[in-house]
């Protein structure tokens, strides 16, 4: 999937609240650090896990589902198989009726997911990370010697 800076860059500029489907509570996996860091970066974080329901994560209860978050959701972060996405999007949709994004994470994607959400007016980012996103378009990797292709003064 080819995705625009711009359209990226407009998705994390109004997303305030994250939904992390699949979020681990262990601080070695890529779904945990990402979520820290989206929390660490301003957004709320609600950490959706079925086997850790009620366990706290990031000041944050996790959920075990979609249906538990009673709060508006502006992006739903997908940490699952492929293959797990159409149901999670179903639920998103159905939970969320003002829900902007849907995010699938590095080497999640489901176009037939992607084409509901779509149809019914919501952004769809496959096959990328938000915390990768984020720290290149806004200048965080450059600190980290990559090349990150934008030009800034800032450093």
């Amino acid at each position: 999937m080819t995705y625009t800076d711009d359209f990226l860059r407009t998705i994390l500029k109004r997303t305030k609240t994250v939904a992390v489907v699949g979020v681990s509570l262990n601080p070695v996996r890529p779904s945990y650090y990402v979520a820290r860091y989206l929390a660490l970066k301003g957004f709320t974080v609600i950490p959706v896990n079925p086997g850790h329901a009620g366990e706290r994560l990031f000041g944050a209860e996790v959920k075990a589902s979609l249906a538990d978050i009673e709060a508006k959701v502006d992006m739903v972060d997908i940490f699952r198989r492929s293959d797990a996405v159409p149901p999670i999007v179903e639920e998103a949709l159905e939970q969320f009726p003002d829900l902007q994004t849907v995010w699938m994470q590095i080497g999640v994607e489901n176009a037939e997911a992607a084409a509901k959400a779509e149809a019914r007016g919501v952004d769809v980012v496959m096959n990328r990370c938000p915390k990768i996103e984020y720290q290149r378009l806004f200048g965080e990797l450059r600190m980290g010697g990559f090349n990150t292709g934008i030009i800034s003064s800032k450093l």
